[in-house]
Order: structure tokens, then sequence, then C-alpha cells
């Protein structure tokens, strides 16, 4: 199994098809500013998020700028996920493209 990168306009279409957006970043940053409806992945709740979802479900990981998702979308299907995308430009590209499709909080 493998991961794909994609670019942000790739990603729109995957998420508009219940694809599980996950956010790699720390939590400061995440609960400061995060893409819609994503979930902050640890190593904390990695284990939790294998086990509870499905694994045809599309999963996009996402960071600060595109490079660390990369091992994290690499992990993941290795656990099995058959569709992972890596997403260029990170979360600071998506914020400034979509800022209108970004949350804060939990």
């Amino acid at each position: 199994m493998t991961y794909t990168c994609i670019d942000i306009a790739d990603a729109l279409p995957i998420m508009e098809n219940n694809a599980a957006v996950v956010d790699i970043r720390d939590l400061v940053s995440f609960e400061n500013s995060h893409m819609t409806n994503a979930i902050n992945l640890t190593n904390d709740n990695v284990q939790d998020f294998i086990d509870n979802t499905e694994k045809s479900q599309p999963v996009i990981v996402c960071c600060y700028h595109g490079n660390s998702s990369k091992g994290a979308a690499e992990y993941l299907a290795s656990q099995g996920f058959k569709e992972v995308y890596s997403l260029n430009g990170g979360f600071s590209q998506w914020s400034a493209m979509f800022p209108d499709q970004c949350e804060t909080g939990n």
C-alpha cells in the first residue's frame, strides 16, 4: 500500500466524497485553526483512528506545509487504508486559498 500527494484543488472532490481529514499539527496550532471537520491526529489517538475508521474511506493527511504529512500518510497506508493522500502545501496553503473552509477550536 502507498499514498498519493495531491494538490489542494484535487483534494476538494475527495473531501466531498466523505474523506476523513486528519491534521497532524500540534494541538495549539490545530485549535487555533484547521480545515473544516478535520481530526487532530496525534500519537495518543492514532491507534483509535486506525481501529475505528473504515479502511476503504479516503484519508487526507494535512500538516503545516505538506512535508510531515507524507510520513503519516505512508504509515496510515501501511495500516491498511486503501486511499491515502498527503496534502501538498499543507494547512498554510489551504488556509490562504480557502479561509472560509477553516474553523477554530475542537
